[in-house]
């Protein structure tokens, strides 16, 4: 299995304040990774990290062999990296399908149709919704549609930050099904959720961040029944 993205001892800071001390994961081609960890231990600043937002202060992120943490946030979006970001971010006063087509500016225009019918199959109720409005649209609706907006730019690497936040038991349980059926498509995810429950589960491989730094790793299934994760994450059930 070859490694397709990999954080080596990375730093980052915001002023004064250290957001990540000497992280070091990788993800492997075809695996689902998550990063857990409770709000504010330094999660999102690290896929953040990866398109320059904040910028790694030292240390490397390697993708496809090649060391991306002073590139520029297109040129890493170019070369096959998409975001579903923290908050959805879909741009309300576009339909479903103009915010679709946003998601292909990395790679063109030429799959577009094709991808977005493979969107509507994915999601059909976004096919429901295709000329609607995002701002009137479920926060779970809005959610599928930020996914499925990343997926039209082809990637290689799915990043995924916090899918489940806000969104009700029975809506976060579907958005973890289309996930399963998106992983066993071939994709590579690499994902950040402190809904610890749904992640393990789906996941290959875990790493638990506390207060910037990586404190455990294993399988997902290791993870899940580890006490600590448990007790911590868990709620100790």
């Amino acid at each position: 299995m070859s490694t397709l993205m990999q954080f080596k001892d990375v730093d980052v800071y915001y002023g004064p304040i250290q957001a990540l001390k000497k992280v070091s994961l990788d993800v492997n081609t075809g695996e689902i990774v998550t990063l857990i960890g409770s709000n504010g231990a330094g999660k999102s600043t690290l896929l953040m990290s990866i398109f320059g937002q904040p910028r790694v202060s030292s240390g490397e992120i390697i993708y496809r062999g090649e060391d991306i943490s002073k590139k520029s946030a297109h040129y890493v979006a170019s070369n096959g990296l998409a975001q579903s970001p923290e908050g959805r971010r879909v741009f309300p006063g576009m339909s479903v399908e103009e915010n679709l087509l946003m998601g292909t500016i990395p790679i063109g225009m030429k799959h577009a149709e094709e991808d977005m019918q493979k969107m509507f199959e994915i999601f059909p109720r976004l096919k429901e919704r295709r000329n609607q409005r995002a701002s009137t649209m479920s926060g779970g609706e809005q959610q599928m549609l930020a996914i499925a907006r990343a997926l039209m730019s082809r990637p290689k690497l799915l990043l995924l930050d916090e899918p489940s936040l806000g969104l009700a038991p029975i809506v976060v349980k579907q958005i973890f099904e289309v996930l399963k059926e998106v992983a066993a498509s071939g994709m590579t995810i690499f994902l950040v959720e402190q809904n610890a429950n749904h992640a393990l589960k789906l996941a290959d491989r875990g790493y638990v961040m506390v207060n910037g730094e990586i404190r455990m790793t294993g399988t997902g299934d290791e993870l899940l029944v580890n006490p600590d994760v448990r007790d911590a994450y868990l709620g100790g059930h």
